[in-house]
């Protein structure tokens, strides 16, 4: 039964003989025809019906036509299931998914721009149109004069479907047109509108007209199920029931109690608890449904009797329609159409199917019974091929797939929840994953999808595809997942900013096996090019691919470590770096050989010419290993501390192997640091070569025992110096002086000194906090650092913040000072709270490590990166670099034992015996001196002493209980006189390791 009210139009509009149309109260009237309406539209100049896939449209009366057509049967071939009309024609949709386009003279042509493609959903506005494909994709047509078709500003307008490409990606359930605006919705209940905005019918807070589809953040999580645009209104349906309106007012068609405009979508609070079930726009009026108490509501302007009350006026609440008694026995309201000055019910009685004025159908998702359809093969694999491509091809496809319903959760997508059910894909891929043929087909899809994704994304749901990937790449072979992760770094790294973080989002809350499988992909595949290089393979295209699969590691461990995710550093570590470094050592060594051999032939004359094609090619093989290492350089979590020492070695060691030694560094012991700082300011010294040190007066060459005594002698006297650029805490360890009297470049040269050290593989005998690292690796201190540096103070600032919430922290009689510096402006002013305490102790700690000493450490860095040219430090943690500057802090005693070797003797010699018992009874300080005897250094190597070569050389001298031990120290080797007893052994080792600067060193 068809139920209309309204302007006067022609009787029964010829579907049925004018003594069949039933006449109701307040001008309602309704007719039953033989063949029943299917669907039926009306607009501004035609109403439209089907019957039995047959469409008949008839004329409305107008300004321009001041009376009803005829009804006219068109003539299509086509069954037709679903008409929409607009402002001069109407939009028509085939049962195949053709859609037609109806002028003004019920000419029906097909349009342009959709062939093979199946349309599911059309709307029409007053000059454009909108169709929805099976594939969640979105095309319109028309004219673009306010932007209405969402391409861009300057578009003229099309006659031809063109494609809004912005919303590729994002899951659709319906869209909609109004007067020359446009809405989209999508399967978790977001919405997009665009187009004309004079009256705030997008319901964006303003009138300013859109030309690209914008989200609707006020109706986020508000569970959106159905939109419906106006002339220059728009209406949203919630699941439950609740309406909001929003838009053009002033004929009351927004029912609120006003006739004003509304810019953000606002409750119909006159309908509030009716579960409102339907909601269409008229041009100024709106009509709900409340189809379990088969009750129609209307509200807006009714001057020609469309608000179906009797009156003509205009109406700013809802008011119950008068429906005709019979509507409320044996028929059910299917759907509602508001047109320009009409108003239609289309009722089926109850006991009939549901659903057949719902003709509009869901875009096409992956299911449980899809995949059990195809792995059951009772299907043509043709036609299984073709439903994968369908689903596979789409991101909106699958980005509409494995919704988490349960308790209605994919509706509250947003940038912080991604609506997915893990569990539901992951049975869905493992289930895709048995059958060998159904992967590969999938898989050769998803590759071509991914090439064609938006990289400016309009909605956070066209991101849910870079979750879905990784977890179909997890279960495929070899090569297969190669390629797709491949194709999935590239898209992910070509996406924007802001959709950057909203994945990296995404990531951080996404469950524990799903993230360890999302870092385990993208390191098995950089593992494989490192793997591939280390067998001597080549080229840019292998250092091109391993950058991106490390940038998306590195994009992952950043979101671990933000978000403090139990995923170790150890499940990062690429473990064939190794082997990378194990390559270049041997063909370091092989080139060296090779070297030494063409030179030897060159001498004899046996070889024309020293270079073969051979060395050609292990040239180049060396010097992209280094390129290698220098891109790993910039991405140190996947290397372990030994692979980020040893590449930091190598690449030390490339800058020595091809530079000619630089000047001897001749020094006097006496007068250490004024001679270092006097040669430094000639500023003569190259920093990159390899530094070679001198004690005048002394003999011997400086294999690296001199160098490393003289950066030992060097820490004491900076800590001695008069200058006073370090001042020592209470803890033991040193901090910048922050009293601003010394000198800028006293500073800087303390910087040299550090970086050259650092650089030749030295330690400085200077304990700095933890701190100082963190800041030259641009991070910020924190209250821990504090409490390293000075644990007093710390301390005190913890109780502060461990302070009872009930006590009254301002007793404490604290302001916003330290040591008479204000912490912020007016700082003596402002009284510490128990509301600001948290932010007094911030500044303190910020300013102890940052404002007190930032021209101090600005002149330290500076220096400090003077003095070490290679910017490889950088990729070690603080932690590993303060390591490798001061040494390890572990003075394994028992294990310097255990690495030692011996030369004409043997670990169970008495004499060998006696000097470990001795060395055992040595105080630490004197332990620590025999280190300086031996190396030149007391500190500990990282990796301990191990890592350090200790020989015990028996001397066969005469007079050896006259004699003092002596140290190699550039080979450490100790040479030990055959003591008669354990005494003499004593009393000699520790003369020696007392005054190791006068004797017995070599």
């Amino acid at each position: 039964m068809l139920c209309f009210w309204g302007a006067q139009v022609r009787e029964g509009f010829e579907l049925v003989k004018p003594d069949q149309v039933k006449h109701g109260k307040c001008g309602l009237r309704s007719l039953c025809p033989r063949t029943a309406v299917q669907d039926m539209s009306a607009g501004r100049s035609f109403a439209g019906f089907i019957q039995d896939g047959k469409v008949s449209v008839l004329r409305l009366r107008s300004e321009d036509y001041d009376h009803d057509g005829k009804l006219k049967q068109l003539q299509l071939k086509n069954k037709i299931r679903l008409i929409v009309c607009g402002g001069d024609g109407a939009v028509l949709l085939a049962n195949g998914g053709k859609v037609l386009i109806m002028d003004k003279s019920t000419v029906c042509k097909p349009l342009k721009g959709l062939e093979n493609r199946q349309v599911i959903q059309i709307a029409c506005g007053d000059h454009h149109s909108v169709a929805l494909t099976n594939d969640g994709q979105v095309f319109v047509w028309g004219e673009n004069s306010h932007g209405q078709l969402g391409s861009r500003k300057d578009h003229p307008g099309s006659p031809s479907a063109q494609h809004v490409q912005s919303l590729s990606g994002v899951p659709l359930a319906q869209i909609s047109a109004g007067g020359d605006h446009s809405f989209v919705l999508s399967l978790s209940g977001v919405v997009f509108g665009w187009g004309k905005n004079s009256a705030g019918q997008l319901g964006l807070g303003d009138t300013t007209d859109r030309h690209v589809p914008t989200v609707v953040n006020s109706l986020n999580q508000k569970k959106t199920v159905s939109i419906s645009c106006g002339g220059e209104h728009t209406a949203t349906l919630s699941k439950g029931g609740t309406v909001f309106t929003f838009g053009s007012g002033g004929c009351g068609q927004l029912g609120h109690k006003s006739f004003r405009d509304e810019h953000h979508p606002r409750v119909v609070a006159e309908l509030w608890g009716s579960e409102v079930s339907q909601v269409t726009c008229g041009r100024h009026h709106t009509l709900v449904s409340v189809t379990s108490s088969k009750l129609i509501y209307s509200f807006g302007c009714g001057m020609q009797g469309q608000l179906g009350n009797g009156e003509m006026i205009k109406q700013s609440v809802p008011f119950p329609v008068d429906l005709p008694t019979e509507c409320n026995h044996d028929y059910t309201i299917e759907k509602i159409i508001a047109g320009e000055n009409h108003s239609f019910a289309l009722f089926f009685k109850e006991l009939e199917s549901k659903g057949k004025s719902n003709l509009s159908r869901p875009v096409l998702t992956l299911n449980d019974r899809m995949i059990d359809r195809w792995l059951s093969g009772t299907d043509p694999w043709a036609t299984i091929k073709q439903e994968i491509n369908a689903v596979f091809s789409s991101a909106a496809s699958l980005n509409g797939s494995f919704l988490k319903i349960n308790c209605d959760d994919h509706y509250q997508m947003s940038e912080e929840h991604c609506g997915l059910d893990f569990d539901l894909v992951k049975s869905s891929f493992a289930k895709l994953s048995e059958n060998k043929s159904l992967i590969s087909e999938v898989v050769k899809v998803v590759e071509q999808m991914l090439r064609s994704l938006n990289p400016n994304p309009v909605g956070v749901e066209s991101l849910r595809v870079y979750l879905l990937v990784p977890e179909l790449i997890r279960r495929l072979k070899k090569q297969q997942k190669t390629e797709l992760t491949e194709a999935l770094a590239t898209k992910i790294l070509q996406l924007d900013p802001d959709s950057h973080k909203v994945l990296e989002k995404y990531w951080s809350k996404l469950p524990d096996d799903w993230l360890k499988s999302l870092v385990k992909i993208f390191r098995r595949a950089s593992a494989e090019l490192i793997g591939q290089i280390s067998c001597g393979k080549m080229g840019c295209d292998l250092t091109r691919r391993l950058k991106k699969f490390l940038k998306i590691l590195q994009m992952i461990y950043q979101v671990c470590c933000s978000a403090n995710r139990d995923i170790p550093n150890r499940d990062f570590i690429i473990h064939e770096i190794s082997d990378l470094l194990d390559t270049l050592q041997a063909t370091l060594e092989d080139l060296q050989l090779r070297l030494q051999l063409l030179q030897l032939l060159r001498l004899l004359q046996l070889l024309q010419s020293a270079m073969t094609e051979d060395w050609e090619d292990m040239l180049k093989l060396k010097d992209f290993y280094f390129v290698t290492i220098n891109i790993l350089v910039k991405f140190p979590f996947v290397a372990d501390n030994v692979s980020k020492r040893r590449i930091f070695h190598s690449l030390q060691c490339q800058l020595f192997r091809f530079r000619a030694n630089g000047k001897v560094l001749h020094i006097n012991r006496e007068s250490v640091w004024l001679d270092t700082l006097t040669y430094l300011r000639k500023k003569k010294h190259s920093f990159r070569n390899p530094l070679q040190v001198t004690f005048i007066g002394e003999n011997g060459v400086d294999m690296r025992g001199l160098s490393a005594e003289f950066f030992s002698l060097l820490s004491q006297s900076l800590l001695k110096w008069e200058n006073k650029v370090l001042e020592v805490h209470e803890s033991s360890l040193v901090w910048f002086n922050p009293d601003g009297m010394q000198a800028n470049r006293d500073f800087y040269y303390l910087g040299v000194i550090c970086g050259m050290a650092l650089y030749n593989l030295h330690y400085i005998n200077i304990d700095f906090p933890l701190a100082l690292f963190k800041k030259l690796l641009q991070q910020r201190p924190t209250l821990n650092d504090l409490e390293e540096l000075s644990p007093v103070e710390a301390r005190s600032l913890k109780s502060l913040l461990e302070e009872d919430e009930d006590e009254v922290v301002d007793m404490l009689f604290l302001d916003f000072t330290f040591k008479g510096k204000k912490l912020i402006p007016n700082g003596d002013q402002i009284q510490v709270t128990k509301v600001n305490r948290q932010k007094y102790v911030d500044l303190y700690v910020d300013f102890v490590f940052n404002k007190s000493v930032k021209k101090q450490f600005k002149h330290f860095s500076r220096g400090f990166f003077k003095g070490c040219p290679l910017d490889a430090w950088s990729m070690f943690h603080p932690e590993e670099l303060q390591e490798l500057l001061h040494g390890s802090p572990k003075y394994e005693w028992k294990e310097l034992q255990q690495c030692a070797s011996y030369e004409k003797c043997s670990a169970s010699d008495e004499l060998i015996k006696n000097f470990w018992t001795v060395f055992f009874e040595l105080s630490e300080e004197n332990k620590k001196k025999f280190l300086i005897f031996l190396y030149g250094t007391d500190r500990v190597p990282v990796g301990g002493f191990s890592k350090r070569s200790l020989k015990i050389l028996l001397s066969d001298c005469p007079d050896a209980d006259d004699r003092l031990p002596e140290a190699q120290t550039c080979f450490g080797i100790l040479i030990l006189p055959k003591y008669s007893d354990i005494n003499t052994l004593r009393n000699k080792l520790i003369h020696a390791v007392s005054f190791c600067e006068v004797f017995g060193r070599g």
